[in-house]
């Protein structure tokens, strides 16, 4: 049977349906807006793996034909690998829907979200979100949701809830906001260097706009809805619980009290050793229960010293970033070079600087797309001590490195004024905590030590949340076991003036107005004392671009000699790029983008472009080469590709008898343009050339 729910918001009409299409799952939901649908299946295995942890794994994916294009592709269909867009759309699916599965729960699960038809007017990612959240409701998978998501704009001073294409050009938000009925629980986007209260407003604008999703959702449950199966709620043994706990006390104090993080981790596992070897073997199944309650015990502990003592693993105050160190100019030959460390978070930035054609091709339901700025974020295994096969980046790298991105765009210079394609890459060298933010800040530095024009420096930090009952406490730069152990990761990008980048995930059922205005109220704190210490490396950019980044000119020149340039087949601007090892780009309306590693070499190739389609002028002297002789007179090639004639009555002061008397094929002679008529022919003057005193 059918079953079909529909609600507006943001002036458009979203319709959740299912029993029709993939109907051998445990749920299924197509969700539409528009000509945009969005199939969501979810199906998860009846016994469960006793992994420890929830095996969950989402998939979202794009076709080509939903937007009536095939893929460029060799092969010319997708590829297996998912593009980025689709990985950071897995990430938001993903992000907010995983915290809300129940305790014990751990059946392998698999959502899979399909984009079958795209208007390329509404970007599918949001409904795919609902639609995994709808899924999972009528499911009868165990899930806490709803969950409603929205994209959030804010266009002339107005915010607009799931804004098209056309407006969010126009934006100075793209916030993507999950919540659920009492809370929000997810955000993610950038932001253009808007104060904290405007930020705030359209965060929660968003999560009062997403509860009409809500009910729709629940109203498709009540029509479609399965009985929920049951889940072992995990059974804790008391006595084995309050033996560990005793045996540990002591050595628990020392673990959180010891501010190094492999110096605690070591610590930690002498710990379990310790408890492990004095508890009688009859007491436990195996070493994991023990080791899972001696973590339980571990996390109680640090958040009640949080909490009851105001105390933190490093003895930092609740508001206190860590020690900042700034250098840049570290590596000799790149463009641009930063090594930022925060405690024990380090980053070695690099920016690379490149032509147009360097820009990287993104294809994607809504066409073609060309990004001139790209940001890579690599988290190599040593960073944390542990050893591990490379496979390249992995979804978290792709999600950091796009945060990063989207923190430092707003402040980049528009491609007109500066045509460099610009590649930052973040080397993450050592890792407790924030790793992510200490790549805008080196990213900032290594962009300004380039030569970067940029608005303003940029620096990020990221927030955290301790809440037990009625007692919040928000941190300020948190290490990698507070974000572990703790309640919220809220990550905030920005500038003196604003933010211009945030993400925020949490862990407990979600977090309401008066604790986000205050993480970001302390979070601007932190922001700014971080913009201060990077001050002091690097105060602004420099003056010029790196002496190793490719030198850039830039000529104009008739439209209608753009073939010259190109030559038969793209021949004379092949040999161009060789001869003068630069990189040529040549614009529709005879603008020349000219990208050398050397200034030298740049100026000679204007050189040599300047010959090639230069326009003859009445009255101006040229050097050309005799070319043919004729009877009556010579014909001189005074440009390339461009022949005059000079008549013999004008080859000299005296009369000429033969032509060849004075010149010869091959001579170089220079020569007056006398006239030029109205079919082009150009008269040239050897004896005018003379009388005004050129050889």
């Amino acid at each position: 049977m059918i079953h079909t729910v529909a609600t507006e918001i943001g002036g458009r009409t979203i319709g959740l349906e299912t029993g029709k299409m993939a109907k051998q799952t445990n749920g299924s939901v197509v969700v539409s807006s528009g000509d945009t649908k969005v199939l969501v299946t979810v199906v998860a295995e009846n016994e469960p793996k006793n992994m420890g942890f929830l095996p969950l794994t989402i998939e979202y994916q794009e076709r080509m034909y939903a937007a009536g294009r095939i893929p460029g592709s060799y092969f010319r269909r997708e590829i297996g690998r998912p593009s980025e867009k689709e990985v950071l759309t897995c990430r938001l699916i993903d992000r907010p829907l995983r915290p809300l599965f129940p305790d014990g729960y751990d059946c392998e699960t698999q959502l899979i979200a399909t984009v079958f038809s795209a208007d390329q007017d509404f970007d599918p990612d949001v409904l795919a979100m609902n639609g995994a959240s709808a899924a999972l409701l009528i499911s009868d998978i165990p899930f806490g949701g709803p969950v409603g998501a929205a994209r959030v704009g804010y266009v002339d001073g107005q915010y607009v809830l799931n804004p098209t294409k056309t407006q969010l050009e126009h934006s100075r938000i793209n916030l993507v906001v999950a919540g659920t009925r009492n809370a929000v629980v997810m955000v993610e986007g950038k932001a253009g260097e808007l104060p904290e209260d405007v930020v705030l407003e359209a965060i929660f604008f968003a999560h009062a706009g997403i509860q009409p999703l809500i009910d729709a959702q629940l109203q498709l449950q009540q029509q479609a809805g399965k009985g929920k199966r049951d889940v072992a709620v995990p059974v804790v043994n008391a006595d084995l619980k309050e033996k560990v706990e005793a045996l540990a006390a002591a050595g628990m104090d020392e673990v959180v009290t010891t501010a190094e993080k492999l110096a605690r981790a070591e610590r930690y596992s002498r710990l379990k050793e310790e408890v492990l070897a004095r508890l009688d073997p009859d007491l436990y199944e195996s070493p994991a229960e023990v080791s899972g309650l001696l973590s339980d015990y571990k996390k109680r502990v640090m958040r009640d010293r949080i909490v009851s003592k105001g105390q933190r693993l490093d003895g930092r105050s609740f508001e206190e970033v860590r020690p900042i160190s700034c250098e840049v100019g570290i590596l000799p030959r790149a463009h641009g070079s930063a090594l930022f460390t925060r405690g024990e978070t380090q980053a070695l930035v690099i920016c690379t600087l490149g032509s147009e054609r360097d820009e990287q091709h993104l294809e994607g339901l809504g066409g073609d797309v060309y990004r001139r700025f790209m940001l890579h974020y690599n988290f190599p295994p040593f960073c944390v001590g542990e050893v591990r096969p490379l496979r390249g980046p992995s979804r978290r790298d792709i999600g950091h490195g796009t945060l990063a991105r989207r923190g430092i765009e707003a402040v980049l210079p528009a491609g007109d004024t500066f045509p460099y394609t610009l590649r930052v890459v973040s080397e993450v060298l050592e890792s407790n905590g924030s790793s992510s933010m200490a790549t805008v800040c080196g990213g900032s530095l290594a962009l300004m030590d380039a030569g970067v024009p940029v608005k303003a420096p940029v620096s990020g930090v990221a927030m955290g949340l301790i809440k037990e009952e009625n007692q919040v406490v928000v941190l300020t730069d948190i290490l990698g076991d507070e974000d572990h152990l703790g309640d919220m990761d809220f990550k905030v990008v920005g500038t003196r003036e604003g933010i211009t980048g945030l993400q925020m995930d949490i862990k407990i059922e979600g977090v309401d107005r008066e604790i986000m205005a205050q993480a970001l109220a302390q979070a601007k704190k932190g922001r700014i004392h971080i913009l201060s210490k990077m001050e002091e490396a690097l105060g602004s950019p420099r003056a010029a671009v790196s002496e190793h980044a490719p030198k850039y000119v830039t000529i104009k020149i008739h439209p209608d000699k753009i073939r010259d340039i190109i030559g038969p087949g793209g021949k004379i601007i092949r040999e161009m790029t060789m001869e003068f090892d630069s990189k040529i780009d040549v614009e529709d309306d005879g603008t020349i983008k000219i990208f050398s590693n050397s200034s030298e070499m740049a100026n000679a190739l204007v050189q040599r472009i300047q010959q090639i389609t230069a326009v003859p002028e009445v009255g101006r002297i040229y050097e050309g080469e005799v070319r043919t002789i004729k009877e009556f007179g010579a014909f001189v090639q005074i440009l390339p590709g461009t022949d005059g004639m000079v008549h013999i009555s004008e080859l000299a002061n005296e009369r000429v008898k033969n032509v060849t008397d004075v010149v010869k094929e091959g001579d170089v002679i220079k020569v007056k343009v006398i006239d030029i008529d109205n079919r082009g022919r150009i008269r040239l003057s050897r004896k005018a050339a003379l009388a005004d005193g050129e050889a």
